[in-house]
């Protein structure tokens, strides 16, 4: 089965746009979202209906958390942002699509299986906001001894906003050390991040998504353009959202 995996959407719908239209391109029988469609955006309800239509399921992430209970460990700034979230979903006015919204993320799962793949937001370790970094495949070997020890088969997880996969080597491989086509034995202990829709943090603003054929063995990386000056302009003209995120977006970082 060919499967689109999109992770940290952020509330940014010009990139949730452009990323499921380009997916539809690439003939996927289904998409699944590793969470945190909120945070930080402009769009968050939006986002969340349009993750609600288009997604097999997603996941509860660190940030989707944050607004749905509370943002435990966050920053000001991504503190503010989140509770500036929470109000667009309690301000809606039509009851049957308020809690419509609420109730999809109040069933946000915080782990699934995919067949051979166990999918968490975080690691498999803390599968919320626990994050998995390129650095620690060689800083960190206990850390990975711990997690990989946790995966049955393979695994994916978002949360680093950094496309990429995880050997138990181990070792990381970005998409551009393998051609943007990862390739892998169907018995190799493996771990996707196919990277951040909407707020990318490896010094490039594209949006990234991956596709995964599980018959294939094979995960490819995409990174699409959207309109990032309307998001940051939407960002600026919000007083609860800092500046900031609207510079950062334009980073990449």
């Amino acid at each position: 089965m060919r499967t689109a995996i999109i992770s940290d959407i952020h509330g940014n719908l010009e990139a949730l746009t452009s990323a499921l239209e380009d997916i539809d391109k690439q003939g996927v029988e289904q998409i699944v979202c590793l969470g945190d469609i909120l945070g930080y955006g402009p769009n968050p309800t939006e986002c969340v209906d349009l993750i609600t239509d288009r997604c097999e399921w997603s996941l509860l992430g660190n940030h989707d958390y944050g607004a749905l209970y509370e943002p435990t460990n966050f920053n000001a700034v991504a503190e503010q942002a989140a509770y500036w979230t929470r109000s667009q979903f309690e301000t809606e006015t039509n009851k049957e699509i308020k809690s419509k919204r609420w109730k999809f993320l109040g069933g946000l799962r915080v782990r699934t299986l995919m067949n051979d793949f166990l999918c968490v937001h975080g690691t498999p370790r803390r599968p919320i906001n626990e994050y998995l970094f390129p650095d620690d495949a060689i800083s960190s070997p206990v850390k990975m001894k711990q997690i990989f020890e946790r995966i049955p088969k393979h695994a994916m997880s978002g949360h680093t906003h950094i496309p990429g996969v995880f050997t138990n080597e181990p070792d990381f491989y970005p998409p551009e050390d393998v051609e943007h086509s990862f390739k892998y034995e169907n018995e190799d202990q493996i771990i996707i991040n196919p990277g951040s829709v909407g707020q990318p943090r490896d010094g490039d603003h594209r949006s990234s998504y991956a596709v995964l054929d599980d018959v294939e063995c094979t995960v490819n990386f995409f990174r699409i353009e959207y309109d990032i000056n309307a998001v940051c302009e939407k960002i600026y003209a919000i007083p609860e959202l800092s500046d900031w995120l609207g510079d950062r977006l334009r980073e990449g970082k």
